[in-house]
């Protein structure tokens, strides 16, 4: 018996949300959102995204409210997380984690830190330093000590994911 390639029948939350972000690269297009890339080609740069599957995951995640898409002040297109694509942070913060313990011996490949006052943010997005919760805009991106920079290629959107940042903060 084969399983079937979709889960519309399952009477569980969690498969449902596996039909719009269990994708391969959905999750990677969503990391990427968050550290701030908003253009198609800059999403096909960093990731090495096929693009007729990078233009299938898009069109499916702004169908399902979780991107947006939109023309900035120069007419090109731009992809924005809307709040509802925001929420998945929590989720996307305990898998980094979890990859992190598990498959990262070196360390946290990246660090986040609360923006106020430079405490490491939790998996919970509290700040060890002040104990407050850090909203997604307060919180600051940096390598971490298993960061491998022989990894990154020297294309500009890579430099720039690369380099501290707040979540969120478009690049370019």
């Amino acid at each position: 018996m084969t399983l079937p390639s979709t889960y519309p029948e399952q009477n569980c939350s969690l498969a449902r949300a596996l039909e719009i972000v269990g994708e391969r690269w959905t999750l990677l297009i969503i990391r990427d959102a968050f550290y701030g890339v908003r253009r198609f080609g800059d999403f096909a740069t960093q990731l090495g995204i096929p693009r007729a599957v990078l233009t299938a995951r898009l069109k499916a995640l702004v169908d399902e409210g979780i991107l947006v898409r939109e023309r900035d002040q120069r007419g090109a297109v731009d992809y924005r997380l809307t709040a509802k694509g925001q929420e998945l942070w929590p989720v996307m913060r305990m898998l980094m984690g979890w990859g992190d313990k598990y498959y990262s011996p070196a360390g946290p490949k990246r660090i986040f830190r609360h923006e106020a006052d430079g405490g490491l943010v939790d998996e919970e997005a509290h700040c060890t330093v002040c104990g407050s919760a850090v909203p997604l805009r307060a919180m600051r991106v940096e390598r971490g000590a298993g960061f491998d920079p022989s990894r990154v290629s020297g294309d500009a959107i890579s430099r720039a994911i690369d380099e501290p940042r707040l979540l969120l903060e478009p690049l370019g």
